[in-house]
């Protein structure tokens, strides 16, 4: 398509029609926006995330986004829309839920980190009730509550557009969780759901019940994020009971639940049989040296088909940590491993080093480095791991974004 680019020139006008003063930021967003040629071909993300920390900018504001959205009204090509960590509120919210009843080329928006709270939820999911063109939205860390989060779950029962939901942070409780339980067996183009950190009253995990319920009808289902679940052995167990009649399910996220051994010892005799997951993140439980032990035996004997496994901070000391190493050694798939904040010990450093000197693991793919300290190897931290994606990205040229995403990289989850 032909496309004249003059959203710089026209956001002034629209200032001065508005009264409304100009915000900086917005302006020079997108003046470079203006120089894109990226935007005659396959359209362009206008990135307006007001956390970025090389140079302080001036948060996009309701006032300002009303201007901003006057503007984008008729420009086709802007397909992206990244307004996270500025300062929109629900009047914001309501301006977003108007365009997205009148637009029809926004593929992607990131609200993430602002202040929409449940009236706002509920303008934008009544939005996509007849929205066709939005495939991700995320709203993590906007504190929608309860009822905000049942307002999205109605929606996914309409919406057939919607690929990727993040309501992770966002305050939501039981009854959301179990409405988009019910929601996700209905729902069929729905590919990833982050439902981290739910406030949660009851310590009989109903929730993961209707979850694993869902997953043993739901077929579209690729990405699925149940971080600080308070998840036990009673809520794997029932997890993984469906997850073997499952066949789409590519990355499970159980991080930061209470998770030990037990818990562990399901997921892998799941391993032995399953042939769909790919990325297992176990970050921040308990599961120990039996735990890493039992995931040690399915890889290296059963499994052939997961990709990427975290276990940080698991409270594992050299023995499991050395059955993780050994493993990789028969199972060629493994290819992305994370394990720091755990006891790491000489046999550990000495076995993790010399997975990376015979090149079984690459550099950019765990999250230790090995170095010599008085001629003993030890090993050091790197930022890498699975979660980063949700949050944060490398803004530095120097630094590739698939050191922070490992886990995109392995599920290919594009902007939108």
């Amino acid at each position: 398509m032909a496309v004249v680019a003059d959203l710089h020139l026209h956001y002034v006008q629209a200032c001065q029609n508005l009264s409304q003063p100009e915000n900086p930021f917005i302006a020079r967003v997108l003046q470079e926006a203006d120089k894109n040629d990226d935007i005659s071909t396959k359209g362009i993300t206008l990135k307006l995330a007001g956390n970025n920390h090389l140079v302080p900018v001036p948060r996009v504001t309701d006032d300002d986004l009303a201007v901003l959205v006057s503007v984008l009204g008729q420009a086709a090509f802007v397909t992206g829309l990244d307004l996270a960590y500025n300062l929109l509120t629900d009047a914001g919210a309501k301006t977003i839920a108007t365009f997205l009843q009148e637009n029809s080329t926004l593929q992607y928006l990131n609200l993430m980190f602002n202040d929409i709270g449940t009236s706002g939820a509920e303008l934008i999911a009544g939005a996509l009730h007849s929205n066709q063109t939005l495939v991700h939205l995320r709203m993590t860390g906007n504190r929608i509550g309860n009822q905000g989060g049942m307002f999205f779950a109605s929606m996914l029962k309409i919406n057939s557009a919607l690929k990727k939901l993040d309501l992770g942070d966002c305050d939501v409780g039981l009854r959301c969780l179990i409405a988009t339980a019910i929601a996700l067996t209905q729902n069929k183009s729905l590919k990833a759901i982050n439902l981290n950190r739910p406030l949660l009253s009851t310590q009989q995990e109903e929730t993961t019940v209707h979850i694993a319920r869902m997953l043993r009808t739901n077929s579209s289902l690729v990405e699925l994020h149940l971080g600080k679940h308070e998840m036990k052995t009673f809520g794997v167990e029932r997890l993984c009971d469906a997850l073997y009649e499952n066949s789409t399910l590519r990355y499970l996220d159980l991080s930061c639940n209470n998770i030990i051994c037990d818990g562990a010892k399901f997921l892998g005799e799941l391993l032995k049989k399953n042939q769909t997951l790919e990325i297992l993140d176990l970050d921040a439980n308990r599961i120990e040296d039996v735990g890493a032990i039992y995931l040690s035996e399915a890889l290296a004997t059963r499994n052939k088909t997961l990709k990427a496994l975290s276990v940080v901070s698991n409270n594992i000391t050299g023995t499991g940590l050395v059955a993780l190493a050994q493993a990789m050694h028969s199972n060629m798939t493994l290819s992305h491993i994370y394990i720091w904040g755990n006891k790491i010990d000489r046999s550990t450093c000495a076995a993790f080093s010399e997975l990376l000197a015979v090149e079984r693991l690459q550099p950019d793919c765990t999250d230790v480095a090995p170095y010599r300290v008085d001629g003993e190897i030890v090993l050091a931290e790197l930022s890498h791991g699975l979660a980063k994606h949700r949050y944060w990205s490398p803004r530095c040229a120097a630094v590739a974004p698939s050191a922070a995403n490992a886990s995109l990289e392995i599920v290919p989850v594009s902007e939108y």
